[in-house]
C-alpha cells in the first residue's frame, strides 16, 4: 500500500443512538485508524456529534461527509463548524455538498435550481468566514454579510463532495479537495484526480486532497456480504441520484455493489491499493460486516496508515 493514502471510516449513524456513534469512533481510534467521518442525513447533527466525540475520543481526526448546504446559511454553518473545531482541538475536516434534488426539494422545500452557482457563492462566503474574515456577498442565490468570531481556534480543512467535471473544478478552485462516493478506481484515475488537480493548479492552490468513499468488508464469505450490500444499496443510482449513476457508468459497472471491496485481508488491501495508485490521498471505508468482520476490517485499515 502506498504510504501516501491514509485510511478512515464512515461511521454508521442510522438507527444508532449518540452513545453508539461515539463508541464507533472510539473503536476506530483504539484500533489505530486515522480518521472517522460522519454523514449528515435526516438524523444526528454531524457537527454536534463530532464536537461531543472530540471531547471524549482523543487523537483521531474527525470529519463530515457531508453537510448539505441548502438548509444552512454559511454564516450559521461557519459558527457551528468553528465551535466544533474548538471543541475537538483542531481535528475537523468540514465536508460539504449539495445533497440531491429529491432531498432538497422534497424534504426541505428549497429550489434546486442553479446548484453550481449556489455552491460557488456559498463557498465564497463560507471559506473566509471560517478564517475569521468578514464577508459582504450579495449574489444571485444568497446574501451573506458579517463575520463569525470563535476565539481560540483555526479554520478547519474545507472539502466539497464533487463527482461531475464542473463540481470537481469548483472543488479544486475553492477548497482543499473532494470527497467521493460510489466511485471506482478507474474513474478516480481518469476523471476525478486529473480534473480537480488541474483546477487547483490553475487557481494556485496546493495539490488537493481526494477522499474516496468505499464499502469494505474483510470476510471469509464475500458472496453473502455482497448480497447484503445489494439490498442496502438497491436504490443507488436508480432514484434521484443521477451523479452516482454517472460515476458507475464511467467505471463500467452496473451497481454500487460492483465497486465495494470484500474478501480476505490480501484481497481488500490489493483493491485499496488501486485507489492509491489512481491518486487518491485518503479512503473512507463504510463497514458492513459482522462485529468480528468489522474488527478485522478496522485492523487492516489501521495497518495501512
Amino acid at each position: 500500500m502506498s504510504t501516501d493514502m491514509r485510511g478512515g471510516v464512515l461511521v454508521i449513524t442510522h438507527g444508532v443512538p449518540l452513545d453508539g456513534v461515539i463508541e464507533q469512533i472510539g473503536a476506530a481510534a483504539r484500533a489505530g485508524v486515522g480518521a472517522a467521518w460522519l454523514p449528515q442525513i435526516l438524523g444526528h447533527d454531524a457537527l454536534t456529534a463530532l464536537a461531543v466525540a472530540g471531547r471524549e475520543v482523543p487523537g483521531i481526526k474527525l470529519g463530515t461527509a457531508v453537510v448539505p448546504t441548502f438548509p444552512r446559511h454559511p454564516i450559521a454553518l461557519a459558527g457551528q463548524a468553528l465551535t466544533a473545531q474548538a471543541a475537538m482541538g483542531g481535528r475537523l475536516t468540514l465536508g460539504i455538498g449539495l445533497s440531491h434534488r429529491a432531498t432538497v426539494e422534497g424534504a426541505y422545500g428549497y429550489s434546486y435550481d442553479r446548484p453550481l452557482r449556489h455552491l460557488r457563492e456559498y463557498l465564497r462566503a463560507l471559506a473566509p468566514l471560517l478564517r475569521g474574515e468578514p464577508v459582504a456577498l450579495r449574489g444571485e442565490t444568497l446574501t451573506a454579510a458579517g463575520a463569525v468570531e470563535v476565539p481560540g481556534t483555526t479554520a478547519p480543512s474545507l472539502m466539497l463532495a464533487a463527482l461531475g467535471p464542473a463540481m470537481l473544478r469548483l472543488a479544486g478552485e475553492e477548497t482543499d479537495g473532494t470527497i467521493t462516493q460510489f466511485t471506482g478506481p478507474r474513474t478516480v484515475a481518469d476523471h476525478v484526480v486529473p480534473t480537480i488537480t488541474r483546477a487547483a493548479s490553475r487557481a494556485g492552490r496546493p495539490a488537493p486532497r481526494v477522499v474516496v468513499g468505499v464499502s469494505v468488508c474483510v470476510t471469509h464469505d464475500p458472496a453473502a456480504r455482497r448480497a447484503l450490500l445489494g439490498n442496502i444499496y438497491s436504490a443507488v443510482g436508480t432514484g434521484g441520484e443521477p451523479s452516482y449513476r454517472a460515476m458507475l457508468e464511467r467505471e463500467g459497472v452496473a451497481t454500487a455493489v460492483d465497486v465495494a471491496i470484500t474478501g480476505d485481508e490480501a484481497r481488500v488491501e490489493r483493491e485499496l491499493r488501486r485507489y492509491a495508485d489512481a491518486g487518491a490521498t485518503e479512503f473512507m471505508a463504510t463497514l458492513f460486516g459482522t462485529e468480528q468482520e468489522n474488527a478485522r476490517s478496522l485492523e487492516l485499515i489501521a495497518s495501512l496508515g
